[in-house]
């Protein structure tokens, strides 16, 4: 009986020490998400009768359908002909691409739904924030990518729509990848993370850039250390039960060597005076992506900063619990960093 008591104990204590927050009740919030699948109308059009199509599309799409053809699909003229001919080029080139993705509508149901339980923690957490309406599905150039504070990615934001570019979603061992003209273009450290279960978190990631944009002041180590952290710290709450090698982008090997070694890390961070070096080309290596960290070996991931941002950020908010997220995302590193006590052993 004492035993089983004890251990009882010994759970909770392990559980709410898990990610230094509590998982809040959602269950009273309700959001509505409309998913638009873009790519299926788009290559059903006729393009004999094309501009007709476009017409009777763009009722459909009256705010997304001009991004998608000047800004994703990067056609910027007006000239009917030229416009009429590179969607025409498009959809015979890429018909192949968009018959792979009917393998995937399994899974992108599911990531909707992992959207739509992320955005009722988006509004627990941020109230006043306007939740996009719609989730748009899209097809567009293999080689657009779209590059963000914690990673690259087919996820855009709109007004009022996450939207969701499939071509980089086929799997990691899809040909289109694989082949020598894929690994030019994306290595297998990238491609490997072109699969559905990283739709949900790269659609996440512009809503917490969306709530805290960029604004280049980050101008040292520690400030870009603790700017990513924050945004780290915010997608674990707005996506609690995603795992953490998904959310950061590594492997599971990488993430479990990472943990083993953070002192050593942080120890090397500290003893080269990298916290205030403004250089960036010396502090590269560590905030951005990368088949592993060459300062520290091939079984280190790229893209460290986001683990030891994110370390120190919720070792900030563990010893400072009352501090307010608006609050929070306006703290200069330096405080955040004194305020962590962050020394990992």
């Amino acid at each position: 009986m004492k035993s089983s008591t004890l251990f009882a104990i010994l759970m909770l204590m392990i559980l709410s020490c898990n990610d230094g927050h509590k998982k809040p009740d959602i269950s009273h919030i309700k959001v509505q998400l409309s998913v638009k699948r873009f790519e299926k109308e788009f290559f059903a059009m006729d393009t004999v009768m094309l501009e007709n199509s476009l017409l009777n599309l763009h009722e459909r799409f009256p705010l997304f359908l001009g991004d998608y053809i000047h800004n994703i699909l990067g056609i910027q003229s007006n000239d009917s002909t030229m416009l009429n001919g590179g969607i025409k080029k498009f959809i015979h080139d890429y018909k192949p691409i968009f018959d792979s993705t009917r393998n995937i509508d399994p899974a992108i149901e599911k990531e909707k739904d992992e959207i739509i339980e992320s955005l009722r923690y988006v509004k627990f957490y941020f109230p006043t924030y306007q939740l996009p309406k719609e989730f748009i599905t899209y097809i567009g150039p293999i080689d657009a990518i779209f590059t963000g504070p914690t990673g690259s990615h087919a996820e855009v934001i709109t007004t009022d729509a996450l939207c969701s570019g499939l071509q980089l979603h086929l799997g990691a061992n899809s040909i289109f990848y694989t082949s020598a003209q894929g690994q030019q273009l994306y290595p297998t450290y990238i491609s490997s993370r072109f699969t559905t279960e990283y739709i949900s978190v790269n659609s996440i990631k512009n809503i917490v850039d969306d709530i805290f944009p960029s604004n280049n002041k980050a101008n040292n180590f520690l400030e870009v250390l603790v700017d990513q952290g924050k945004r780290m710290y915010l997608l674990d709450l707005f996506m609690p039960d995603k795992s953490e090698e998904i959310k950061l982008g590594y492997t599971s090997a990488q993430l479990k060597g990472l943990k083993e070694n953070e002192a050593l890390i942080w120890n090397y961070f500290t003893e080269n005076n990298l916290l205030y070096e403004t250089d960036m080309l010396k502090i590269r290596p560590f905030i951005s992506d990368g088949p592993y960290t060459s300062e520290f070996g091939e079984g280190s991931p790229g893209f460290i900063s986001l683990y030891i941002g994110k370390q120190i950020v919720t070792k900030y908010m563990n010893n400072h619990p009352d501090t307010e997220l608006d609050t929070l995302l306006g703290i200069a590193g330096t405080k955040i960093l004194a305020g962590s006590k962050y020394k990992p052993r």
